[in-house]
């Protein structure tokens, strides 16, 4: 009987090369991660997780807020990116709610002056109980301040005052004339719809960033 040759074992780890995934032009397109790949433009449409401590290094709280970053393009051994959505983690939105305060939480889809169309979940937590005539005038605040500025910017300009919570800063100012609040937040965004040109492909992989 013919004895089988063993055939070399190829090491797919040296196959593979190196890209450095960089935040969106928002973030000041700080490195995030770096992620593997066999063919760099298969990295098109990847998405990688990170907080916003890992990129501006300040505010221990901002581990709080995860940041989703899809890769839109590939030059060399660099990836750029368009912010896909942040959130809170689940344990800081946890520590928001207190007995004896109402929380009102308002959902909608707004269009940036380039043609973003985005998802943006916003909260508030009152010092006391809120009726449901206080939760209403709420809700008619955050959708104008929010909808006046995501007409005003850019989507990275946008994305950046929302991450940020400057336009969560902006709706308490308005908010707190309607009632007495102790918290208000832009919890989540996602990025629903970009302009016609600027899609690129869609992957299913999700890299957590070291």
């Amino acid at each position: 009987m013919a004895k089988k040759v063993a055939g070399k074992v190829r090491d797919k780890w040296k196959l593979k090369s190196w890209l450095t995934v960089l935040a969106s032009p928002s973030f000041g397109s700080a490195p995030i991660v770096r992620i593997p790949v066999t063919d760099a433009e298969k990295a098109r449409g990847r998405v990688v997780e990170t907080t916003l401590y890992d990129i501006l290094k300040q505010d221990p709280q901002h581990y709080s807020f995860k940041l989703y970053f899809q890769v839109d393009r590939v030059e060399g051994e660099t990836a750029h990116t368009v912010l896909r959505g942040h959130e809170y983690s689940r344990e800081y939105l946890r520590s928001l709610v207190r007995r004896g305060s109402s929380m009102s939480d308002f959902i909608k889809d707004y269009r940036t002056k380039d043609g973003y169309l985005v998802r943006v979940y916003c909260i508030a937590f009152s010092q006391g109980r809120m009726n449901t005539s206080k939760k209403h005038d709420l809700r008619s605040v955050m959708d104008r301040v929010i909808g006046e500025r995501a007409s005003s910017l850019t989507y990275d300009q946008f994305a950046q005052e929302m991450v940020l919570q400057k336009i969560a800063s902006d709706v308490y100012n308005e908010a707190k004339k309607v009632t007495h609040l102790r918290h208000v937040g832009l919890r989540k965004s996602k990025l629903i719809r970009m302009p016609e040109g600027a899609q690129p492909k869609p992957q299913e992989a999700v890299l957590a960033a070291a």
